[in-house]
């Protein structure tokens, strides 16, 4: 995908499977939400091959635009509407392209129930809290029983509680009704707990892919022990090959001593963090090289 002269994709390889989660992070203008806008078919490209449900997103129908779910960031509506009403109105565009291969979409009162609005359903739009707002932004991405679901930042102004439900909520689709679904999200937690599957976008590029744990492993490959000596917490990071012989030595050394011992391999957000300092270090001596002396 090209700006102007500039090229904010380049030649990104992507595969989203049936009932899958994918997380796509990265930093600020790597490039993510013009990834998804193509995807979506919202945004044309510049070259290369894009197929989502066997469809060119450029040519996709509204048969096929029925088959999608989508939860943007903010979007505008009729604040005088009443959340149940506004629900069923949307779902009567989705009742035309209903087949018997297809799920039905969502009665309301299920998808108020489904998101924790029950007690908004007749309240308008606009007397709604943040996070009330937000669970009826998920509740319209879901009104049509969607195939796949692109999720931009859902979580955004959530509750904790709110954000377990929602997670119960993304766990059920994918399990029960095999969704899949793109999210992306600058909560490293969140991706961590949802996702299959992790792609990490830098500079138009993939600079990265696989489960939390696999790129924890490859990348950061260090374990992060911790432990209490009387009421004093003690932190160390190590290599994996230098995990077994510390606790051996500590455990010689202070075993009676030592309550709460943790050994717990390097989170997602640990990599993501180094992965971002290793791009940053290598624009910067890719700068430094051309410059003439």
């Amino acid at each position: 995908m090209n700006y102007g002269q500039g090229a904010v994709l380049k030649g990104i390889d992507l595969t989203l499977h049936t009932g899958e989660v994918l997380a796509l992070l990265g930093p600020n203008g790597a490039g993510k939400t013009t990834t998804v806008e193509i995807l979506e078919g919202f945004r044309k490209r510049s070259g290369g091959e894009v197929r989502v449900l066997g469809t060119d997103p450029d040519h996709g129908d509204e048969a096929w635009k029925a088959r999608l779910g989508i939860v943007l960031q903010s979007w505008r509506d009729h604040r005088k509407w009443r959340v149940r009403e506004l629900l069923a109105h949307i779902g009567r565009y989705y009742q035309v392209y209903s087949t018997t291969e297809r799920p039905r979409p969502y009665d309301a009162d299920e998808l108020l129930e489904q998101v924790g609005l029950e007690e908004q359903a007749m309240r308008p739009v606009a007397k709604l809290s943040g996070g009330q707002r937000r669970r009826l932004d998920v509740a319209i991405g879901l009104v049509g029983n969607p195939e796949v679901l692109f999720l931009d930042e859902p979580t955004v102004g959530f509750d904790p509680e709110a954000r377990s439900d929602f997670h119960a909520l993304i766990s059920r689709l994918t399990e029960e009704r095999k969704t899949s679904i793109l999210l992306t999200t600058h909560d490293l937690r969140e991706a961590e707990t949802l996702s299959h599957r992790i792609a990490i976008l830098m500079n138009g590029r993939i600079s990265a892919e696989g489960s939390a744990q696999e790129l924890a492993a490859r990348y950061s490959g260090s374990v992060a022990v911790s432990y209490f000596i009387r009421d004093d917490e003690y932190h160390q990071r190590l290599a994996h090959d230098e995990v077994t012989d510390y606790l051996c030595s500590l455990l010689e050394r202070a075993g009676p001593m030592i309550s709460g011992l943790r050994v717990e391999p390097s989170s997602l957000e640990d990599t993501y963090l180094c992965m971002v300092r290793e791009e940053k270090s290598a624009d910067a001596t890719a700068e430094l090289s051309s410059l003439e002396v």
